[in-house]
């Protein structure tokens, strides 16, 4: 069984910072892709950092230089810091792994096999 739990989500003004966690459990480990993902009110899912198997990073062009993603194979939990929120921030955001061992490009633009529930991001400006 495989599960993903996120935290770290909450309320926080603009310009501010957060960091959000992924616990994965069950046959998801370090030679799984991860990657995370953000739904806004009304809008569609889109793809926000990629992390592979040998800790390469991607990251979606709206994101750049204000979102960091990591892992800790160690404790299987992957991260995401935030920095220099925006109220255009506020979404749900997911923690998804994957282990086909595809490439992060692929990953951004199809999303990835496994899904936790999310932790929700809330920005006042």
């Amino acid at each position: 069984q495989v599960q993903l739990v996120e935290s770290g989500g909450g309320s926080v003004q603009s310009g501010g910072s957060l960091k959000l966690s992924c616990v994965a459990s069950g046959y998801i480990n370090s030679r799984y892709s991860m990657g995370w993902f953000r739904q806004a009110p009304g809008k569609e899912r889109e793809a926000v950092a990629i992390i592979a198997v040998n800790g390469a990073t991607i990251y979606a062009d709206s994101v750049k230089g204000r979102f960091a993603i990591s892992r800790d194979n160690a404790k299987n939990t992957l991260y995401l810091q935030i920095n220099s929120l925006k109220p255009e921030d506020t979404a749900m955001y997911y923690c998804a792994a994957d282990g086909r061992g595809l490439s992060g490009a692929y990953y951004l633009r199809y999303g990835m096999a496994y899904w936790g529930k999310g932790t929700l991001v809330t920005i006042s400006s």
